[in-house]
């Protein structure tokens, strides 16, 4: 459908419109009593969330892609079925293939409580059967309100089992990642990519002074993001996942990212809420799995 056809069945008045985004993609801008969103239909990826009285929660650079075929850098994009590289094919997209797509949307609605919830969907097609060989049916549910809810939910609609790595890779923005601190993961275990995949245990809060790329096992269900610049707090509740990535590029890989500008790494910290490397899932045909991750912001002083 196009915009005229999306707003004519499911715009919401004064609340949710459709409206054409940047690179001509649809987008959904949300405006309710809780908080502003912007999603983008491209990708099934929220690009932005601002509870009234806060600064933005999200990251987007402004040199992202808005191309078709490429990734949006930042927001929420939505990893599936793989993690990182094919595990087999270095020629397929990194993090899957739906964050490259156009999803359907499914359902738009106004609950009682006064948040605004989203439904977008992508089906398998022929075309997808022959990138990854599975008959699936992925649904992403958003639901704006003082919090932003995502549920992303995987359904086997074909007559074998699948297994599958997943991840909601979220950008946050920071005021400075240098003086941010992530809490949660203290004596965790990790993988450090950036060190030849090394085996390490974390020592006290997370802080980032380098290029960061770690795979955290065990993770708790709460993690929060101490944002001493903007005096604030952003906590992570998640469920259906035992692992959580955390990344930041640094200084050397922003500079050479063409959308990413040289000193974007200073202002987002990627906690991507994930089933990654031996958390893998496993989907018997018929069933389904849910992810979940619910973003917030406590401003420092009230806490």
């Amino acid at each position: 459908m196009d915009i005229n056809q999306l707003n004519n069945k499911l715009s919401i008045s004064d609340e949710l419109i459709f409206m054409e985004g940047n690179g001509g993609f649809p987008c959904i801008r949300i405006r309710n009593a809780h908080a502003d969103a912007l999603v983008s239909v491209y990708g099934g990826q929220i690009l932005a969330f601002k509870p009234r009285g806060s600064d933005e929660l999200l990251f987007l650079g402004n040199k992202a892609f808005f191309e078709a075929g490429k990734a949006i850098k930042g927001g929420v994009p939505v990893c599936w079925p793989w993690f990182g590289p094919h595990p087999e094919n270095k020629n397929y997209p990194a993090h899957g293939f739906v964050r490259n797509r156009m999803w359907n949307v499914l359902h738009t609605e106004t609950t009682e409580n006064g948040t605004t919830r989203v439904s977008l969907g992508i089906k398998s097609t022929a075309e997808t059967r022959s990138i990854w060989p599975h008959d699936f049916s992925l649904s992403l549910d958003i639901t704006v309100g003082k919090t932003m809810r995502m549920a992303l939910t995987t359904r086997n609609t074909g007559d074998q089992a699948f297994s599958l790595s997943q991840a909601l890779h979220s950008y946050f923005s920071v005021g400075d990642v240098s003086q941010t601190q992530l809490l949660g993961l203290e004596d965790r275990q990790y993988i450090d990519k950036a060190d030849n995949g090394s085996l390490k245990q974390q020592d006290g809060n997370v802080t980032i002074s380098n290029e960061v790329d770690r795979v955290y096992y065990d993770v708790p269900s709460l993690l929060t993001i101490v944002d001493n610049a903007l005096q604030r707090n952003i906590q992570i509740n998640s469920s259906g996942n035992n692992t959580t990535v955390v990344w930041n590029p640094w200084s050397e890989i922003s500079a050479g990212s063409a959308d990413l500008q040289d000193d974007d790494y200073q202002h987002f910290l990627c906690v991507e809420t994930a089933n990654a490397l031996e958390d893998a899932v496993e989907i018997a045909a018929g069933d389904e799995y849910r992810l979940t991750a619910e973003m917030s912001i406590q401003e420092q002083h009230s806490l």
